[in-house]
């Protein structure tokens, strides 16, 4: 089928776009948009002939690039050919101004939507609260899960303060504190003795740590002070014995604390026997059994640091619980230093039974190698 383009351009809105169309031995003249609508009319076969000669001659010098020319008026008016199908075209206005590139989106990247972030992630599980606490190396602050008000303990560690971190099954290093808590979580059988881990993210600034929060729980540093709370040797007993067990479950783990104390241990009063829950493994490490000749992290060093510039795990475990027993007792809530007590004679808890107070000069004994093992520790008569 023949087709032929006229395009007049003149007058501020008056384009004309005239389209001349063969129907069988008739044509049908259309005025676009140059003003009013024309009435149709037949025009006969030699009227046509003549029309066409004239008309193509008028064009001839615009014929080649007719698919892609645009005539703009005064108001801008554009038209352009935009696609041919089979031996039909279509002519479109765009007022829009230049004619811009066509590009083709495919169904996958229209309806790709932006991933959340670590940050976003936490903070629609979780609603953060308070702030219950301050450590070396970060801050904690109560929360709950929002799906079902779980009670959580969140804590932010600046990524300068990860001091030890630990390479997985997977080649990803990872901070040290969250290797040993999934470890302990996997292995840990029944009511565990270890604040558990829920989750963790590892944001562009720091790692955060959501962690069990056991109700009616304190520090046993901050019970020891409460007004009022004056505990008996029989009562700290109680809760030796359960800091001696699970001391023997690290060890039987091949893992080190390094930093027992009483800021670290959580005393859960929700039952007639106060829990014991050990809580900051920021400072723990594997124990392979050799001397650390490197600096020492904890809050208690066992005097080995200052004299053989060494220490092992497990003399200094049973060193630290020996603080703890020294702490708990002590009238004066004068805390234990291990330089005060072997240089300016820090003098031991007065009023302790005889078989408390050979506990305890066993646990703080100068050199590791007179120190007792843990489980001699656990059956010493005072345990029992």
């Amino acid at each position: 089928m023949d087709v032929l383009f006229s395009v007049k351009a003149g007058g501020s809105c008056n384009t004309a776009v005239e389209v001349v169309c063969k129907r069988g031995d008739k044509r049908k003249i259309d005025s676009a948009e140059g003003g009013p609508r024309r009435k149709r009319r037949l025009v006969t076969k030699d009227v046509e002939e003549e029309h066409t000669i004239r008309t193509r001659a008028k064009t001839k010098h615009r014929k080649d690039s007719a698919s892609t020319s645009a005539v703009t008026g005064s108001c801008n008016t554009t038209v352009k050919v935009v696609w041919q199908r089979g031996d039909k075209r279509k002519v479109a206005d765009d007022e829009e101004g230049p004619s811009r590139k066509r590009r083709q989106v495919t169904k996958d990247v229209e309806n790709i939507e932006e991933e959340p972030t670590k940050q976003q992630e936490f903070e629609a599980k979780y609603k953060e609260l308070d702030h219950i606490g301050q450590g070396g190396s970060g801050s904690v602050f109560a929360g709950h899960r929002r799906a079902d008000n779980l009670p959580v303990a969140i804590k932010h560690i600046p990524n300068e303060n990860v001091w030890f971190t630990h390479e997985d099954n997977n080649g990803n290093t990872i901070s040290i504190e969250v290797a040993i808590m999934l470890k302990l979580s996997a292995e840990s059988e029944g009511t565990s003795p270890y604040a558990s881990l829920l989750d963790w993210y590892q944001m562009e600034r720091e790692l955060v740590l959501v962690m069990e929060r056991p109700i009616h729980a304190k520090s046993f540093w901050s019970y020891l002070r409460a007004e009022g709370v004056s505990m008996t040797e029989e009562e700290v007993k109680i809760i030796l014995r359960q800091l001696v067990d699970v001391a023997l479950d690290l060890k039987r783990k091949d893992i080190f604390h390094r930093d027992i104390k009483t800021e670290n241990m959580l005393i859960q009063t929700c039952s007639d026997v106060p829990r014991v829950l050990l809580i900051d493994f920021g400072m723990s490490c594997y124990d392979e059994g050799r001397l650390r000749r490197w600096r020492y992290f904890g809050t208690v060093p066992p005097p080995e640091i200052y004299t053989l510039w060494g220490y092992t795990a497990e003399p200094t475990t049973v060193f630290q619980i020996g603080a703890v027993l020294f702490d708990a007792l002590h009238e004066e809530k004068n805390e234990f230093d291990t330089i005060r007590f072997f240089t300016s004679g820090q003098s031991l808890p007065k009023g302790m039974s005889k078989d408390c107070d050979d506990f305890l000069q066993m646990c703080l004994k100068k050199y590791p190698i007179n120190r007792p093992t843990l489980e001699q520790l656990r059956n010493h008569q005072w345990l029992r």
